[in-house]
C-alpha cells in the first residue's frame, strides 16, 4: 500500500510596514511586495501619520493598523503580537530599500532553518546624500560596540529590511520606544543564539519631496544610551566587575600612600583620606556582589526567554507536510 504524502502547506507570508507620513512612498512599497509577493499579506502601520498615509495604503489593498503610541519600538511591538504569519518580512515606507530579491531573503530563511535574515545596506549610487559617510561611520562604530559587547559577526546592526520567523517574533519582548528597536532586535537574536544571516541589499533615495524622519544626533545618542541598558541588564556580571575593578583601583591608589606611612610611623595622618579609601573599597566590594546577584536573575530571564522560543516550530517545520 502506497502511503500518501500530503504536499507542503505554504507558508503564510505576511509584510509589516512601519510608516509615519510616508503618503509620497507607501505605495510604491506596496506595489514592489505585489511584484516580488503576490502572497503575501500585506500591513500597514500607520503611527500617528499627519498626511495620506493610512489612505493611499488601503487604496492599494494594504490592512491598515493605527498605532497611537510615537515610536517604531511601539508600532514593532504591535506589528509582532497582531499579526499571525510563518515568516515576517519587515521593511520601512519609504522605498529606500529595494524589494526585488525579497523571496531570497526568506529562501535563505527557510532553507537554513533561521530566524533571522538582515538586508544590509549597500548604496544604490543615485544619490550622494542617500547613506551619508557620516551615517556609515556613526553605524560601523555602533554596530561594531554590540558585536563587541554580545559576540556575533554583523555589517549593519541598524537595518530596517529584515526577515523574521515566526519563532523569532513571537519570543521578541520589545522594550524600545523608537528607532533604537533595531538595537533591540539584533541583541535579541545575539543573546538567543539565534541562527541568522546577512544579504547585502540595495540601499535607494526617498521619493522626491518625502522627507526623512531621523536625526543624525539625537537618535544616535538614543541608540548608545539603548545599548548601554542592554549591556547592564543582559551582562551585569561584567559590568558590575568592571565597575568594582575600577572603584578598588581607585581605593588602592589613595590608600597607598598612608599604607606606607603607617608601616613606618605607626600613625595615619589622613584620616579623612583614610575613610575614603576604605568605602571606596566597601564600594567596590558592593558592586562585585550586585553583580553575582544580577548575573543570576539575568540567567533566569534568558532561561524564560529561550523556554518560549524552543515552544514555537522553526519556519522549516511550518514548510513541511
Amino acid at each position: 500500500m502506497t502511503e500518501h504524502l500530503e504536499p507542503p502547506r505554504p507558508l503564510r507570508i505576511a509584510a509589516v510596514i512601519p510608516c509615519y507620513n510616508e503618503a509620497l512612498a507607501i505605495a510604491q512599497v506596496i506595489e514592489e511586495f505585489r511584484a516580488a509577493l503576490p502572497e503575501a499579506e500585506i500591513h500597514v502601520f500607520d503611527n500617528n501619520s499627519t498626511d495620506d498615509t493610512a489612505a493611499v495604503a488601503r487604496a492599494h489593498g494594504a490592512l491598515v493598523t493605527h498605532v497611537a503610541l510615537r515610536g517604531k519600538g511601539n508600532v514593532a511591538r504591535r506589528m509582532f503580537a497582531d499579526v499571525e504569519a510563518d515568516v515576517y518580512v519587515m521593511t520601512d515606507g519609504d522605498a529606500t530599500y529595494d524589494l526585488g530579491e525579497v523571496r531570497r531573503l526568506i529562501d535563505m530563511l527557510v532553507e537554513g532553518n533561521l530566524d533571522m535574515v538582515v538586508g544590509s545596506r549597500v548604496d544604490a549610487g543615485d544619490d550622494a546624500k542617500t547613506y551619508r559617510p557620516g551615517h556609515r561611520f556613526g553605524n560601523r562604530l555602533l554596530t561594531g560596540a554590540v558585536a563587541s559587547l554580545f559576540g556575533g559577526r554583523l555589517a549593519d546592526m541598524l537595518s530596517g529590511y529584515r526577515v523574521f520567523s515566526r519563532r523569532y517574533a513571537k519570543s521578541f519582548p520589545a522594550v524600545s520606544k523608537g528607532f533604537e528597536i533595531e538595537t533591540e532586535l539584533t541583541v535579541h537574536a545575539l543573546e538567543l543564539r539565534m541562527p541568522f544571516a546577512e544579504v547585502p541589499v540595495p540601499y535607494r533615495s526617498r521619493p522626491e519631496g518625502s522627507e526623512s524622519k531621523l536625526s543624525t544626533y539625537r537618535d544616535g545618542w538614543r541608540i548608545l544610551r539603548t545599548i548601554f541598558k542592554l549591556f547592564v541588564s543582559e551582562r551585569p556580571l561584567l559590568f558590575f566587575s568592571g565597575a568594582a575593578a575600577l572603584l578598588a583601583l581607585v581605593s588602592l591608589v589613595l590608600a597607598e600612600p598612608l599604607v606606607v606611612t603607617y608601616l613606618r610611623t605607626g600613625l595615619v595622618p589622613r584620616l579623612p583620606t583614610a575613610v575614603l579609601a576604605t568605602g571606596t573599597m566597601l564600594m567596590a566590594m558592593l558592586s562585585f556582589v550586585c553583580g553575582i546577584v544580577l548575573h543570576t536573575v539575568t540567567i533566569g530571564r534568558q532561561e524564560a526567554k529561550r523556554l518560549r522560543y524552543l515552544a514555537i516550530p522553526g519556519v522549516r517545520h511550518r514548510a513541511e507536510p
